[in-house]
């Protein structure tokens, strides 16, 4: 899954939901350029942002890729979907992070993208990508591309645990579906915004499996742009509670 491209970045990034427009909210989007976390400030919290299909899909958001990886054909499903309030939801949300977290495909997807394209570097959230830290977890990743990058390995939820563990801001993941469901396994979410386009695309990689981990959440915030678009933002609430004969 990939996340946000403006609507006038280069056609080549292949990207999804376009983040420009008029203002949504205020949740402390001052961009981290700057920031310092005070005395008392509370501890990083690690939140996610994924768009996905009313059916869960959330492979190739953005515009069709070449390589159709897995033999996926419907890339684009997102693209141009939302109104102009939910790309400036979408922009203020990177411009509030502390660091960024990927899972390395979005990692590459990213840094071929924001961390490399001028037009797409310019961009609000280019600006945030590029300033802030930025972890991976991965294994397999020796030689990361993009400045600022520290590559995590061994004992990820203790090396998670560390950086949440530091004052101020958020730790946000994009895309990066199967660490996402690893975070959530391992309770290491604070917080989970979808962004759930109106198509059933029928098919792809979806965030969530038909069989996994259970999870209860409570409802933050929710809204619903001019085009149909949702943004639902929840909090992990333990295990759901199930009917008894």
């Amino acid at each position: 899954m990939t996340t946000g491209v403006p609507e006038n970045s280069s056609k080549k990034s292949g990207r999804g939901v376009s983040d420009r427009g008029g203002g949504v909210r205020s949740r402390g989007e001052a961009a981290h350029k700057g920031r310092r976390p005070g005395k008392g400030t509370a501890i990083m919290k690690l939140t996610t942002m994924t768009q996905i299909s009313i059916d869960g899909v959330m492979q190739n958001n953005g515009a069709p890729t070449d390589d159709h990886p897995n033999g996926f054909e419907r890339g684009g499903w997102a693209l141009g979907k939302a109104d102009d309030g939910t790309r400036t939801f979408i922009t203020q949300t990177y411009q509030r992070a502390e660091a960024f977290l990927f899972g390395r495909r979005t990692y590459e997807l990213f840094a071929g993208s924001w961390g490399s394209i001028g037009q797409m570097r310019a961009h609000p959230i280019g600006v945030a990508l590029n300033e802030a830290p930025k972890y991976v977890a991965s294994t397999t990743l020796t030689a990361p591309r993009w400045k600022d990058t520290t590559v995590l390995r061994g004992d990820l939820v203790a090396a998670i645990s560390e950086l949440k563990a530091k004052p101020g801001g958020e730790l946000q993941v994009h895309g990066s579906g199967a660490l996402v469901r690893w975070l959530l396994a391992n309770d290491l979410v604070d917080e989970m915004t979808l962004i759930v386009i109106p198509v059933i695309v029928g098919r792809g990689a979806r965030l969530f499996p038909e069989t996994g981990p259970d999870l209860a959440l409570d409802l933050v915030e929710s809204r619903v742009d001019s085009k149909g678009v949702s943004i639902q933002v929840y909090r992990p609430a333990g295990r759901p509670r199930y009917a008894t004969a």
